[in-house]
């Protein structure tokens, strides 16, 4: 989804022109005001990840809480992997095991690898 990548510099913009503490990512909405897509980061400013685009992903509120608790993430060919255990069942059925992330064209707005492998090995819980 390139222009949800895109949607990650609107965020690192808008933080860069009104601090550090304006922000905790970019929220579109519906039209109820419930979150649709959130920057996420990869692997967190506070664990000493960039906050950078290639240190980011755009995804639903449930998904984004999914992936901050190592329930799903992200193996080198840019597919979802789920965690064998601790996952709920409803919360499940929201990710395809082994379904490929839609990339950017530009690589420079790709995820790094290297962020992703930091997330595998400190966070997921597969």
């Amino acid at each position: 989804m390139e222009a949800a990548v895109g949607e990650l510099i609107v965020y690192y913009e808008f933080r860069r022109a009104n601090g550090p503490n304006s922000s905790n990512g970019l929220r579109l909405t519906n039209g109820g005001g419930r979150p649709e897509v959130q920057a996420a980061h990869i692997q967190p400013v506070a664990s000493h990840g960039p906050d950078s685009v290639r240190n980011g992903l755009a995804l639903t509120g449930t998904v984004h809480w999914m992936f901050d608790r190592g329930l799903i993430s992200i193996n080198d060919d840019h597919c979802a992997l789920l965690a064998t255990r601790g996952v709920p069942e409803d919360l499940g059925r929201l990710v395809q095991p082994h379904r490929q992330l839609r990339l950017p064209e530009r690589p420079e707005w790709r995820p790094h690898p290297s962020y992703l492998r930091w997330h595998r090995e400190h966070v997921f819980k597969g």
